[in-house]
């Protein structure tokens, strides 16, 4: 591998330029990007600003100029462009959900493993400097032991009965749809903050909307989930794609015996500290932990966000190619996990009942 990442993007929609905005600034160079059609994928090359055209997968896999290939697909797909860049021999980034069931998951993270690259998931929301304060903070003991976990992800984009999206389509986008999407962003964020695992959970799903775009809607709207930890705690999540008003408030609060944490990620530079006595504010940028400071690219009062969290997750990601070890990158081990608690949540809903994450 040369010193410049050499990049290749599949799926060129909105993660597709995500994506490719973080690879250039994490000092890579995007090679070629590849659509749905020969003509989406030449406009890709206009669009994302690539080096060169590829019209298929195929040639973009078969290049020698590509190191690591991004898969920003629909989800039915990712399993299927995984195992053939895993063949090509490139490193891989492949959107959440890895895969759309746990016995493939871990399929594709052997097949990682056995070919010795480096394959991650884009669990970015680890990226905000205040969720690093708030797990130092865990890690060192100044909560004392965690006793409950709560918290919520909302959004609106599919409020209307009118909305649609590829995403509806259980043929496209899995079994599940709100869990799967946002769902395992909050449990990965909680899980990575607390180092606690979720153990068991009973869960209720939600189809609001029966119909969209003419067909059944057989995935979930919004799910409720009420879980244990590995390590005594219980807590419970919301998760909704038709809260109107809310755009994505991921939002959290880790409870111990000393004092609470709250992030929410749409005010994500502010990192709320409770206690007893005195509640106080901890802003990015001004009394920080290294491993929060490691992530904080702009002076305090200007604001962090969503794409600078992507930036750091490509960058480390690159790292790890080159041989180093950042903390914290997720892997497809963390895109096992995220299908292991997927599936539990499908099983206790349709069963009602409390199940065992694998």
């Amino acid at each position: 591998m040369t010193d410049r990442v050499r990049t290749g993007i599949v799926g060129v929609r909105f993660m597709g330029t995500v994506h490719a905005r973080a690879v250039r600034r994490a000092g890579g160079v995007v090679v070629a990007a590849v659509g749905a059609t020969p003509e989406s994928s030449r406009a890709a090359a206009e669009q994302l600003g690539t080096e060169r055209v590829a019209e298929t997968v195929e040639e973009l896999l078969a290049a020698d100029d590509v190191d690591v290939v991004h898969v920003c697909t629909p989800n039915a797909s990712h399993g299927s462009l995984v195992r053939a860049a895993l063949a090509a021999g490139k490193h891989v980034v492949c959107e959440k959900p890895l895969a759309v069931d746990p016995t493939e998951a871990e399929e594709l993270m052997q097949l990682a493993e056995d070919a010795g690259v480096t394959a991650t998931v884009p669990f970015v929301y680890r990226f905000y400097p205040t969720v690093r304060e708030a797990r130092v903070r865990v890690a060192e003991g100044t909560t004392g032991p965690l006793r409950l976990l709560h918290g919520s992800y909302l959004q609106d984009w599919l409020a209307r009965d009118d909305d649609d999206n590829w995403r509806v389509d259980a043929a496209a986008g899995g079994p599940s749809r709100a869990f799967a999407d946002i769902g395992v962003h909050w449990c990965d964020l909680v899980e990575f903050v607390c180092g606690h695992r979720f153990t068991r959970l009973a869960a209720q799903t939600v189809i609001a909307v029966p119909s969209r775009g003419g067909r059944t809607v057989e995935t979930e709207d919004a799910a409720v989930v009420l879980f244990e930890t590995d390590r005594g705690a219980s807590g419970n999540v919301t998760v909704s794609q038709i809260s109107p008003g809310r755009k994505n408030r991921l939002w959290f609060s880790v409870d111990g015996a000393e004092e609470s944490l709250t992030f929410d990620q749409e005010n994500p530079d502010s990192l709320w500290i409770g206690g007893r006595e005195v509640n106080r504010q901890l802003l990015r940028g001004t009394s920080e932990s290294p491993a929060a400071a490691r992530y904080t690219v702009l002076p305090a009062g200007h604001p962090q966000g969503y794409q600078d969290c992507f930036d750091a997750f490509v960058a480390d990601t690159y790292a790890a190619m080159r041989g180093q070890a950042p903390d914290g990158l997720p892997t497809f081990a963390d895109g096992v996990r995220a299908a292991r608690l997927t599936a539990a949540v499908l099983e206790s809903s349709a069963k009602q009942a409390w199940v065992e994450v694998a």
